[in-house]
Formats: C-alpha cells, structure tokens, sequence
C-alpha cells in the first residue's frame, strides 16, 4: 500500500468506528503495522476548529505531513482532513513516547490523536481557518502506515509531478487541495442545479445506460452480450456461427429522454446524465462525461426569435444560483443574445470569447468598386484583422510570422511600403484578377480606411460563414493569448455569458464523422432539431445551406457549456429530413436512435468555475488524452475464454 488509506473505508474487517465511541484507552499497535483495535470516535474536523475550542479536549484523525523539529525538546506537524489542516505540538518528555513515535511517522501516514486546543502566541498565528490554535498531543495513534518512498508528495507544489504519474496514483494526488476544493465544489454546484431544477417543477429520471447503437453520430462504445441470436430465437439461428449481440454506451439520452415527455407522464425531465463518447481525449474532452440534461414540453418563444425561451430561463436561473453561492458574484438578469452568422462575422467563432475586443472587419467596401463587384460575382468577401499601433494588442500582433499562420491568411503591414509588397505578391488579388494598374488604388483605399502602422491579416471567404471558427478567428485568440503572455493585456475576471442562436440546421458532415455521414448531409445538432419557421419551406426547396434551426449553444469565456433546440413535432417533416435530407437508407431510419452533437455542460462549467484547462483537474478519475485510466489500468485485454462466452472472434489485422 503506498500511501496509508481510511481504515473504515479500505479495512473492510475493521470494527466500525461507532462502536468505540465511549471512552476507554488504546493500545497502540508497533509502528509498522495497521492499528486492528477499535478506536476512539473523531470528536472534530481539522478544519473545525477555532479559539473558541482553547482548552478543549479534542480527537483528530488525518493525514500527518512532514513535520519540523523546533530544537531538542517538541516539534509541530500539520495533520489534514478533508475539511482543513491543524498543527499538532508534541513535546519531548522522559515519562512519554509519544514525541518518538510521531518522529517515526511517515509522512501521509492515517493517525488518530488526542489532546488540547491551546491558543498559539498572536505573532505565530496563521490566515486560515485553524490558524489561531495548536494541538498539543497527549497520544497519537498510527492507524495505517503509509510507504516511506511515496512517488510524489501531494503537498509539494514546487515539484509537481508529471500529470501521467499523478492519474497513476489519482488516489495520492486527490489529497492535493486544489483537486479536493474542486471535487467538493463540484458536488456543491450539482446540489444547486438539483434544487433549482426542482424548484421548478423538474422530475429526475434516469435513462438506460445500455442502449442500441446509432447509424450516425460520434464513435461509440459497444458493449458485448452474451445474448446472440440463437440464444434470442431469431431467424438466423441456423447459421452455423451464432451472431453477436451488442449494447451501446448513450452518448446522450437524446431518444429516452424525448418519449419520455412525449409519452406525458412526466412534462420536465432532467438528470445529471453520464454520457460516452469514444472519440480522441483533449483537455476539455473525456470518453465519458457528465452533463445536464433536460427536456420540457409547452414551450413558447417570447422575446427571442427561436423557440424554448422557457429553456433560457431556467438555465440562466440556475447559472446566476451557481455563480452567487459559489463564487459570491451577481450576474446580469439576462444574457446576451447573438445570431451564428453575427457571432462569425465579428469573431470568426461560433463561441466566441466576448471578454476582449479584437472583432473582424469585412473590408470589401473600401475596396475599389471594380475589386467589389468581382467578389460580390463570386459570393464572397475579403475579411480583415486590424491591430492598431496604439492597440494593447499590439506586441503580440507585431511578433507574428507570415509562416506561421494558416494558409489563405495574408499579412499586411500597413504602410506604403508594407502594402506595396504585398500587392506583389498577394495570391488573393491575383484570383481576383487585380492587375497592376489597381494597386494605386487599393493602396490609398488601405492607408486611408485603416491607421498607418497598423498590423493587418486578410482571407478571401464565402459570404456565408460555414464551420466553428475561420482561420481569422483562430488567429484573434491567438493573439490575444500571447498579448496575455506578455501581461500587456488581462481580461476581466467577471464572467461573460452568450447565447449564440440561429445555426444552420445542416451541414456537411465533419472531417471525423465522414465515414459516419458518408459524404451526405448532417445535423449540425441533431436529426429532431426544428427549422426556423421562416426557412420551413427551403427544406422542400433544396435550399439546405440557407436553413436555420431552432437551435442555442450557452457560451462562457469562449468556451461552449451546454446547448439545445426545439424538437420536429410534424411527423411528415421528420420523415423528409431523414429520408431526403440525411438521405437515411430505410434500414438507417427503422434502427434511428439519435444523432449526437454532445452537451458536456458540466464538465466543462466545473473547469471554468474550478479556473483551471482541463476537465480532468474536476473529475475525480478521469482518463488521460489517449482515454487510458492509468488507476486501473482499463481499457484491458479480455481472456479467450471471456471472449468465447460473448461469441468475439479477436481479429488477426494489427
């Protein structure tokens, strides 16, 4: 055992700690080996305690940190729980062993110990909870011993571990306060979204965990059944190999959910539902997640143009509870609201981060009308990225190097100089047929739009935005994040919310999900979204690109929380999305469960809220990138004879 553990948790024949809550004295067992007798019962937190307890009798258990010798004769050790720390005072006596028996301690070893609450000396005491009392010991007891060569201490935040090392021993590194804070503040924040949701009216249902796999959506992971279909009785039976049969983790409770208030047994569902996905780790991404679900039926839509404004209120309620009780901070009453096509104009994000200016700028107007009139012929537009010289921004922009921005991207220092050079060399105004004779123009029409000595980047587009982000927006945060870098700029510390509204209601399918949408159309969110009820008609028109659905995404600082849309109710229109628009095959549509454009409201709120990267800092066993949980060594190879019984025939193929 590498480090000491509970012992009523982890020492299962233990007797549990209630039965010794009268008092009577322990025997300490040797030092090397697990206290087995019952002990005293715990009589308050380290954190607990205050000068109100000054000579008080007390009983504490905990971890014991390295202690210090304070010369010869006593020496003080930190001893933590989950609540707080408390410094312990032992001193050297001839008649007591106990000051030996602490020094013999290793550190992160479970002790038990008794004695009195003194007030320490008003120069000596500490800002936080129990720093203004001490413990001196009048006995300690070891109840688990913990390794002496530990990998890591928990504590030592000036030699972190390497993150691999830390989920290896996620058990050790959970005693580290920051990652503790953050597991109970995620339990906190889930007591809030329960009690509002209640409030009102929500009924908690939890939905099947094994499911049936979906013809579209992101990878999922199957799960074997010993069940296959000469054990079901089927058809296929005579086969001389029986077929296996298999679950699906739920990468949402998408379908569940819906018949569940279809059915009108319940009219407000939600849960804190786990969900997988079996798709590449990053640090805001697990292969399983947790996120608030919820579905409502009679909805309406005042005072915004999609449906469900009853769905932003609830979740702006339940974010303002949040953000009050946890962080002590009062948000607005209402959040901003912006269109897809808005939010791509200015920020070149469908999440963008709203905490800085930095917006894009469509410069085909100050361009001559001949330059205009070219790409108003091909449906695009000429986008540009300005950074002023006076600009905070403006270190970070100037550092940047033509190699390394995205293709298509040009850079323009904005001086006569600057724009002569690359009018010679711009692949942009070479596709628009701009010949020599123009620059002139385009010139003064550059230095007398925009300040000289300004930074500029400029990309030929489609007038109507596609994708996430354009390779402007990526270049925005980018220099924002070096700009932070260099401490020129520090963005507001109060949270910026936005719901981002009016996506398009197709798309094609991403380059990861290909193989899934096979080069059809996809839901940009999913199959049962609504369309706006101005573009019903371009569904039946074949104007797909131009349809706008029903559907919100919730963003905070740049970063997508949580989302969802009003469902197709016309049962004739579901079918003619599935069948014309998907272009579902007539077996796809019989097995449809759900499409998936996955919600991990609640990871991700936890990291925002926790102010750290990554999701794993508030999961208490996450897995690494790879999706590996290093703890337990999972996923495993299965035995042949397991695999038998489930009817698996491992491949040869590497």
């Amino acid at each position: 055992m590498l480090a000491s553990l509970p012992p009523r948790i982890f020492l299962r024949t233990k007797l549990p700690p209630f039965i010794a809550a009268r008092s009577f004295a322990i025997q300490s067992d040797p030092p090397s080996r697990a206290h087995s007798a019952p002990y005293q019962k715990r009589t308050h937190n380290c954190g607990a305690l205050n000068l109100s307890h000054a000579g008080s009798r007390v009983v504490l258990a905990g971890w014991l940190s390295p202690g210090r010798k304070a010369g010869k004769q006593f020496a003080f050790f930190p001893l933590r729980d989950a609540n707080g720390t408390a410094q312990l005072v032992v001193h050297d006596t001839k008649d007591d062993s106990t000051f030996n028996t602490m020094c013999d301690i290793p550190p992160e070893s479970t002790v038990l110990v008794e004695g009195i609450v003194n007030a320490r000396p008003q120069n000596q005491r500490r800002p936080i909870p129990s720093g203004d009392i001490e413990i001196q010991v009048n006995s300690v007891t070891l109840l688990n011993r913990a390794d002496s060569d530990l990998p890591f201490m928990p504590l030592d935040n000036h030699n972190l571990a390497n993150e691999e090392l830390r989920l290896r021993y996620r058990y050790l590194d959970l005693r580290r306060p920051a990652l503790s804070d953050n597991i109970r503040k995620r339990s906190q924040v889930a007591h809030i979204v329960r009690t509002v949701l209640h409030e009102y009216d929500f009924c908690e249902v939890e939905t099947p965990i094994l499911l049936k796999s979906s013809p579209e959506g992101a990878r999922e992971f199957l799960v074997p059944s010993r069940i296959s279909n000469s054990t079901q009785g089927s058809s296929e039976s005579s086969a001389s190999t029986p077929t296996p049969r298999f679950y699906a983790l739920p990468q949402s409770p998408q379908q569940p959910k819906q018949l569940l208030v279809a059915s009108g047994a319940v009219e407000r569902y939600y849960q804190l539902a786990r969900c997988f996905r079996d798709e590449d780790g990053r640090k805001d991404r697990q292969p399983e997640f947790t996120q608030v679900d919820l579905e409502m039926a009679w909805l309406w839509s005042h005072e915004w143009r999609i449906g469900g404004s009853e769905v932003k209120e609830v979740i702006e309620t339940t974010i303002r509870k949040i953000w009050s009780e946890v962080e002590g901070v009062e948000l607005p009453t209402a959040f901003q609201v912006m269109t897809y096509a808005e939010a791509m104009a200015r920020f070149g994000s469908d999440k963008p981060d709203m905490r800085f200016s930095l917006e894009l700028q469509d410069i085909s107007t100050v361009l001559p009308a001949h330059v205009q009139a070219a790409l108003s012929q091909r449906g695009e537009l000429i986008e540009a990225l300005v950074v002023t010289s006076d600009s905070p921004f403006f270190r970070a922009a100037a550092g940047i190097r033509q190699d390394t921005i995205e293709p298509g991207v040009e850079q323009i220092d904005l001086s006569e100089a600057g724009i002569s050079s690359w009018l010679q060399s711009s692949d942009i105004l070479r596709s628009l047929s701009v010949d020599e004779l123009h620059a002139p123009t385009i010139s003064d029409a550059l230095i007398s739009a925009f300040q000289e000595s300004a930074k500029m980047w400029i990309t030929k587009r489609p007038r109507k935005s596609e994708g996430g982000s354009s390779s402007l927006g990526r270049l925005r945060l980018s220099i924002s994040a070096t700009a932070q870098q260099l401490e020129d700029v520090v963005l507001p510390s109060a949270p910026q919310f936005l719901w981002v509204t009016e996506f398009p209601l197709f798309t094609r399918a991403d380059s990861d999900k290909d193989f899934l949408a096979q080069g059809r159309w996809s839901s940009s969110h999913h199959p049962f979204t609504a369309p706006m009820w101005q573009d019903i008609q371009k569904i039946y028109d074949g104007r797909i690109s131009e349809v706008r659905g029903q559907h919100y995404d919730l963003v905070l600082n740049g970063v997508e929380i949580g989302g969802g849309s009003v469902r197709v109710h016309d049962a004739s229109m579901q079918e003619y999305i599935f069948s014309d628009v998907l272009q579902l095959t007539k077996e796809e549509t019989a097995c449809f469960n759900h499409l998936l454009h996955a919600l991990r409201c609640f990871d991700r709120l936890m990291a925002i809220l926790c102010k750290t990267e990554s999701i794993r800092d508030v999961i208490a066993f996450p897995k690494t990138s790879a999706g590996t949980d290093l703890l337990f060594n999972s996923p495993a190879p299965a035995p042949t004879d397991v695999l038998d019984q489930y009817h698996i025939q491992p491949s040869s193929r590497a």
